[in-house]
């Protein structure tokens, strides 16, 4: 694998940043950490969408300019994803000049090419959603199912996109490529919407929504948020019609958009068909993971149970985002809704990361210590007695199947089931420690057999440090630091013979890589 490109959606800013934008954020980013130890080349993009009514009406409110509400929300944007420790490769935002002249670029190739057509239209139309609605999809009471609101009827003359046009060809394309849409159960919901599939605007009249990018020749018409937001994806990379940019040539097509169930439409039918009207070939994925409720129950304003992402840190002091990152990823199996509650964060990362993994590393790291003042001795290494420890060649062949399983599940975009394989190796390697119970072995005077007890288990901790990496950054972090191991290892070279011969560690040097959450007002210091 030579390079991989991934993208989130771009966030909507009439508002600011919730859990919900987190967690796709955080999705993104442990599978582009997951690949960056696959391979040397990772691009990440993510960023902000502000063009539309919403924005024009959200900044008109609040007595701003749309511009200012744009560079308020997109920072907000910004620092949460600092402070969850998203590392994107660059933030897009729609307004910025170099994308609003690709984007004016591409409109007119395809008005040109006749892909674009001019029509005088009467529908309705979802200022949630930003697009018209067919009356069918409507609940008995003419409401927008996803927002609950009654779309309004428009009517306006304005530029339509003919993707009728290549209705075959995205059928053809799903149906020959089974994990082009991933999870793939989702793909029969496309091949449904496909059926009676019709030309969607792609401009609005400007006397009804001004806050835009405008069409080329044409001083009346804004284009319209799916081409212009779409686009994103290939215009960070520099492209142009006329003369697209080595990035571009280098990265597309996308490895992977990743993004939320609720905007799959635009991104399997309205995306691959501009695609195809650009002649450039199609993402290689789509993923279309679920939603988060908060105490069970779906996030909404009236409701007061809008969750910010960055009030979860501070609410539980964590000087590092890790917990929640992992909490997060393995919140829900691929693709499936998943939930966030106090309770639940605080149970599932004491249990996983404090009492299994940390405890793990830190008692077995002490006991280093205790019985050999942290000395890994050359007869401790497995090669020379494999036969005294019970269980040592079965946890290793574990550890290393673990790499190829989690490797395969990152492939399919299940970070959940990926997370539940890595704590599987914790549990089987805290096993293998009370099997062998190296107090009873060091207590009896079998000191080989203790110390190689206690150097195996370390040794599969830096497998363990690795696999968790993308999840917990600053966790594995810690742990390859105690255990002088190099976490810029790739995948493919991890062995189960990572310690080094000598001198590992001092007393003082031994710290918990994560202390239980007790309390969600637990002082600083007692915890990260």
């Amino acid at each position: 694998m030579e390079r991989f490109y991934l993208t989130t959606a771009i966030d909507y800013v009439n508002g600011a940043p919730h859990i919900g934008h987190a967690y796709e954020k955080i999705l993104t980013d442990v599978i582009a950490r997951h690949y960056s130890q696959r391979c040397d080349d990772v691009y990440f993009l993510t960023g902000t969408d502000e063009h539309g009514i919403k924005i024009q009406k959200t900044a008109a409110a609040q007595g701003k300019s749309p511009k200012e509400l744009c560079d308020e929300n997109s920072q907000k944007f910004k620092d949460a994803w600092k402070a969850l420790d998203i590392d994107y490769t660059k933030f897009i935002r729609t307004t910025d000049d170099y994308h609003e002249n690709a984007v004016q670029h591409i409109f007119d190739k395809l008005l040109k090419q006749g892909d674009i057509y001019k029509h005088s239209y009467e529908g309705l139309y979802c200022q949630g959603c930003e697009c018209f609605l067919n009356p069918k999809d409507l609940t008995e009471d003419g409401l927008c199912p996803d927002h609950l609101k009654k779309p309004e009827v428009v009517k306006e003359e304005n530029y339509f996109f003919r993707l009728s046009k290549y209705k075959d060809a995205i059928i053809k394309h799903i149906k020959e490529h089974p994990d082009f849409i991933l999870p793939e159960f989702r793909a029969n919901e496309v091949l449904n919407q496909l059926e009676d599939i019709q030309d969607i605007s792609v401009s609005r009249a400007k006397s009804n929504v001004q806050w835009g990018i405008d069409v080329l020749g044409d001083d009346e018409q804004s284009i319209y948020v799916w081409i212009d937001a779409l686009s994103n994806y290939i215009t960070a990379l520099g492209y142009d019609p006329e003369n697209s940019s080595d990035d571009f040539k280098k990265y597309w097509p996308c490895d992977v958009h990743v993004i939320g169930k609720d905007i799959l439409k635009f991104h399997s039918i309205y995306w691959p068909a501009f695609l195809m009207a650009l002649d450039l070939p199609l993402p290689k994925h789509i993923f279309a993971h679920g939603w988060i409720t908060i105490d069970e129950t779906k996030m909404s304003k009236s409701l007061g149970n809008v969750v910010s992402p960055t009030s979860v840190l501070e609410n539980f002091n964590m000087e590092y985002p890790d917990a929640f990152r992992y909490y997060m990823a393995t919140s829900a199996p691929c693709g499936r809704d998943g939930n966030y509650s106090d309770d639940d964060f605080k149970e599932k990362v004491n249990a996983h990361l404090a009492n299994s993994m940390g405890n793990l590393l830190n008692r077995t790291l002490s006991m280093l210590v205790k019985y050999f003042d942290g000395e890994v001795k050359a007869e401790f290494k497995l090669s020379c007695h494999p036969e005294l420890v019970s269980g040592s060649n079965s946890l290793m062949k574990k550890a290393m199947g673990t790499v190829q399983i989690v490797k395969n599940h990152f492939d399919n975009f299940e970070l959940a089931e990926a997370g539940l394989e890595i704590i599987s190796l914790v549990d089987a390697t805290n096993k293998y420690v009370q099997d062998n119970a190296p107090w009873t072995l060091a207590k009896e005077e079998k000191m080989i057999e203790c110390g190689q007890v206690l150097t195996n288990v370390l040794d599969i901790m830096c497998v363990i440090a690795a696999l968790i990496y993308p999840y917990c950054p600053n966790i594995a972090r810690d742990m390859a630091r105690q255990l002088s191991f190099d976490l810029n290892t790739k995948l493919d070279d991890l062995t189960t013979d990572n310690i080094k011969i000598g001198k590992l560690i001092s007393k003082e040097d031994i710290k918990p890589v994560f202390l239980r959450l007790d309390s969600e007002f637990a002082d600083k210091t007692s915890k990260k």
